[in-house]
């Protein structure tokens, strides 16, 4: 199957009228990583663009980047370009003697409306810092540095790196990479069959040592760093105890529970509906409601007043 057959996971509901639909597959996996449930074809190759970014971190660590604590959260982010993130992506480069000069990452403004307004107004306009993965790319070269590697190419699919970072996307996900493109930031990005996504984030998640126990650690104690206020990914990490989750462009939601389980969500038109697919899993899964409840909310507005929402469907 690919997402062109993919079924109807959600639907927007305006004034009680079913507006449109929305297409994607949902995969959740046990403790051992096995499927056990599924919408859509679990086996569809999928890029799971920004909701990788926390098994990337696990190979900026094996190759010795020196992150703990917020920076190892900001190495998994998409930042909303808050002070405290631009602060700790400089410090980052500054703990392994470089500087924003150093990031190859897309120039950009910061993500977050506010943050962006405020850049702005500082008569600042795109720059690397600001981009919403510039955190990534600082651990990218911390890890660089302390392997002994070169930087200036560290974006380049050959270099050691990111030939790390394959080899350990596939024994983390338990999948052959089998397409390796340009993510947005300018980096490479690796898919592979979508099963393996939530595969990956139930192991990081469950992971009782080493360094994925590490990054998984840095995500549930950091969660304002991952993304930001108002960031679904960062609201359900704080709501919801010992749970991981990584928020990807194109309609991916990513999620580990720290009993091994695994969720993914692609949506196929890559909009919106992901956070809601994601929270009617959860629900199913035992998660608190409250958490959830946050996490569904993608509220359908008409003269500026909450008219409907993005609902789940056939989960």
């Amino acid at each position: 199957m690919s997402l062109v057959d993919a079924p109807v996971v959600a639907q927007v509901v305006r004034n009680g009228f079913v507006e449109s639909v929305h297409h994607g597959i949902v995969v959740v996996t046990d403790d051992a990583g096995h499927v056990i449930w599924s919408v859509g074809d679990p086996a569809t190759t999928v890029l799971p663009r920004s909701s990788l970014k926390p098994v990337q971190a696990v190979a900026m660590l094996r190759a010795g980047a020196p992150l703990t604590g917020e920076h190892l959260a900001l190495a998994c982010a998409s930042h909303s370009g808050e002070p405290k993130h631009l602060a700790g992506v400089r410090a980052m480069l500054a703990a392994s003697g470089l500087s924003v000069a150093d990031l190859r990452n897309t120039p950009d403004l910061p993500l977050g409306e506010p943050d962006r307004a405020a850049w702005l107004a500082s008569g600042r306009g795109k720059e690397p810092l600001a981009q919403n993965c510039s955190g990534k790319h600082a651990g990218m070269l911390s890890a660089c540095v302390a392997a002994g590697w070169t930087t200036a190419d560290y974006l380049d699919l050959q270099h050691p790196l990111q030939r790390l970072i394959v080899e350990t996307v596939e024994q983390i996900a338990g999948e052959t990479v089998t397409i390796s493109a340009v993510d947005g930031c300018g980096a490479p990005l690796h898919g592979f069959v979508f099963a393996g996504l939530a595969r990956a984030f139930g192991r990081v998640a469950s992971a009782s040592a080493g360094v994925e126990k590490q990054v998984a650690d840095a995500l549930r104690a950091y969660p304002d760093f991952v993304g930001g206020e108002n960031r679904p990914d960062t609201g359900l990490m704080r709501a919801a105890s010992g749970v991981i989750a990584k928020e990807g462009a194109e309609g991916v939601f990513a999620v580990g529970l720290p009993d091994g389980r695994g969720v993914a969500v692609k949506i196929a038109d890559g909009f919106r509906a992901g956070r809601t697919v994601a929270a009617a899993v959860l629900r199913e899964l035992g998660l608190d409601g409250a958490a959830c409840d946050e996490l569904a909310l993608v509220p359908v507005l008409g003269h500026g007043e909450r008219v409907g929402e993005v609902q789940p469907v056939g989960i």
